[in-house]
Parts: C-alpha cells; sequence; structure tokens
C-alpha cells in the first residue's frame, strides 16, 4: 500500500482512473452529460468510462473495474452506488472520489463534500488551486447469522459498508418508497412513505452486547452508523466516519408517537448533539439479537436478518475529501 501523500501524487500526475456513473439514480440521467464536460474541464480524463443502467450488475462491473488497477475510481450516484464502491474498494490501494447523485448522499455528507456538481468535481481534482486530498477514513463490517429468507445457499452474509446499519420501521420505508416519488420530491418521499406505514408498523425488542454487557430496550428503529449522517442529517455534531466509532442508537420506545418526536428530534438537533449523551452507545464491535427476527438494511439493501454482528474496521477506505477535512 502507497502512503496517501504517494497515491494523492499518483492521481495529481494522471494516473489510472475509472469513472462509473448510475444513470438510474435521482440525479445521474439527468446530470451525466454535465458532469462528463466539468470532469474533461477540470483536467480528470477517465480512459474507462461505465454508465450504469441495470444496478443489479454493480457487483459484475467492480469485477471489471478493479482488473484495470486503476488509482482513482470516481462514482457518480446515491448511496447505494457508493456503497456497492465501498464494498469492492476497501482494503486496496484505490481511492474512492464521490459525485452525489443521489436522494439523501449520507456518505457524501459525511465525507464533507459539496453537493453542488461542480464542487464536487473542483474537489476531485487532485493538485490543483481548490481542490481536495486522499484521506483514509472507517468502513464497517457486517455479519448475518440469522435466518437466510429467501437468500438461497451459498448467499453472502458479510458485507463491509459505508455509512448506517438499520432495523426497523426504515427497512420496510428503503422497500416501500416509490421511486417516482422519490425522483419528484427527493428526501421528503422517505417521510411521507415512514408517516403511511407507521401506524400499521409493530415494536420490537433489541439485545444489544457491547465488551459483554447486554442493553436491552423496545423501539420501532434502531440505527448502527458509521458516518454522520442519516436521511440527510446529521445524527451528533462530533459523529465522523473517521472517529473509530460506531454510534448505536434508537429512535424513540414502543409508543408510534415517540418514534415521530424522537425523528423530528433527530432532524431538528443532531447538529448540536453529542455522542457522548446516554442516547447513543458507541463501541468498535457490536452483537444484536432481536425479538422477532428483523431483517437488517445495510446501506439501504435488505441483508439476512437477526442476529447479526457488527464491527468497525479503521481507517480501511481511501477517499478523496475536502482539504478542510479532518483526517485522523
Amino acid at each position: 500500500m502507497r502512503s496517501k501523500a504517494e497515491l494523492e501524487s499518483a492521481i495529481a500526475g494522471g494516473g489510472r482512473a475509472v469513472l462509473v456513473i448510475n444513470s438510474r439514480s435521482r440525479r445521474g440521467r439527468r446530470l451525466y452529460g454535465t458532469a462528463r464536460r466539468l470532469l474533461r474541464e477540470s483536467g480528470l480524463e477517465f480512459p474507462h468510462v461505465f454508465p450504469v443502467t441495470d444496478p443489479t450488475r454493480l457487483r459484475e462491473l467492480f469485477t471489471d473495474v478493479l482488473a484495470l488497477e486503476p488509482d482513482l475510481v470516481v462514482v457518480g450516484g446515491g448511496d447505494g452506488t457508493v456503497a456497492e464502491a465501498v464494498g469492492h474498494l476497501a482494503h486496496r490501494d484505490i481511492a474512492l472520489g464521490v459525485l452525489p447523485l443521489g436522494t439523501t448522499n449520507n456518505f457524501a455528507r459525511s465525507l464533507e463534500l459539496p453537493l453542488d456538481l461542480p464542487g464536487a468535481v473542483r474537489t476531485l481534482a487532485v493538485g490543483r488551486p481548490g481542490a481536495g486530498k486522499v484521506a483514509d477514513v472507517d468502513v464497517g463490517w457486517f455479519e448475518s447469522t440469522g435466518d437466510p429468507q429467501g437468500e438461497g445457499p451459498g448467499a453472502d452474509r458479510e458485507h463491509i459498508f459505508a455509512n448506517m446499519v438499520s432495523l426497523g420501521l426504515s427497512v420496510q420505508v428503503a422497500g416501500n418508497v416509490p421511486d417516482t416519488l422519490k425522483r419528484f420530491v427527493g428526501r421528503p418521499a422517505y417521510a411521507l412513505t415512514a408517516a403511511r406505514l407507521l401506524p400499521r408498523h409493530d415494536p420490537f425488542t433489541a439485545r444489544i452486547t457491547i465488551d459483554g454487557e447486554t442493553h436491552e430496550l423496545t423501539t420501532h428503529q434502531l440505527n448502527v452508523a458509521n458516518g454522520a449522517h442519516h436521511s440527510g442529517q446529521r445524527i451528533a455534531r462530533d459523529a465522523s466516519p473517521d472517529d473509530r466509532l460506531l454510534a448505536v442508537y434508537r429512535l424513540g420506545d414502543e409508543r408510534r408517537l415517540r418514534l415521530a418526536s424522537a425523528t423530528a428530534r433527530h432532524v431538528l438537533t443532531g447538529q448540536w448533539r453529542s455522542l457522548e449523551e446516554d442516547a447513543f452507545l458507541t463501541t468498535a464491535e457490536v452483537e444484536i439479537e432481536t425479538d422477532p427476527p428483523m431483517q437488517v438494511d445495510v446501506d439501504g439493501e435488505v441483508r439476512g436478518s437477526t442476529p447479526v454482528s457488527i464491527k468497525l474496521r479503521g481507517n480501511a477506505l481511501r477517499v478523496i475529501v475536502p482539504r478542510t477535512f479532518v483526517d485522523t
């Protein structure tokens, strides 16, 4: 593995670069041509470009990307596309650049990237005035040991994740939010879908084990965050994808109205809250069991069911971030 400075120098010197853009993401189709033009004007050349029209082929596509042995892989899309990239690029001598073209762009927000396309492109132009730098950030590792629920024999039950593992109402929301609604209203599509599903959602009991101590709670929503944002909002002022911590927290208890009020408080006060507050459990490793068994959402995709083990892998991913990002 090269040092971050060596990798940054290779990219700035015109190293091997690959561009992957999901044209099915919220803004990908509309901004594909603009993104190519801005990247070209910034001096970034991509001998290999992969426009994605079928997201189910992303895993196969990244196998082809890695075979090119690039120094830089720029991914344009939403959190699902970025999460797939993270799973392939973690622990490799390759930098990930992000063009935030999705609905919530949680990982891009956690990296403190500009959410406008020109700003994101400027950050990627490493070595030029106003450009970003290579940093290394944490990722999470997830393993499901529960019922495969139709995944089939030999299914991959282990995953690297970038931002969030979730249990509860958000899993149903992710599977039921209409694509058309996301395209037209953006982030509010998730809140609208949650409001529709909440009256029929049942609470569950979670047993959270950290360092041999088990915490039991009842809730409609439980999250384990590596990143700093959920649903486009900061979870705490001191949360970061580079803090060597997983943040475990619930939204509300068994009462449905408490979930609504806790979510509103999360949206309104997250930027002022601290991970040191009692609302959060912070750790590098956690095991979760639930009653009843629950499906688990990992960066926007259902990946098995409880019980699950989740671990932090510190500084496992190279990324392009603004110069102001604090790299530890």
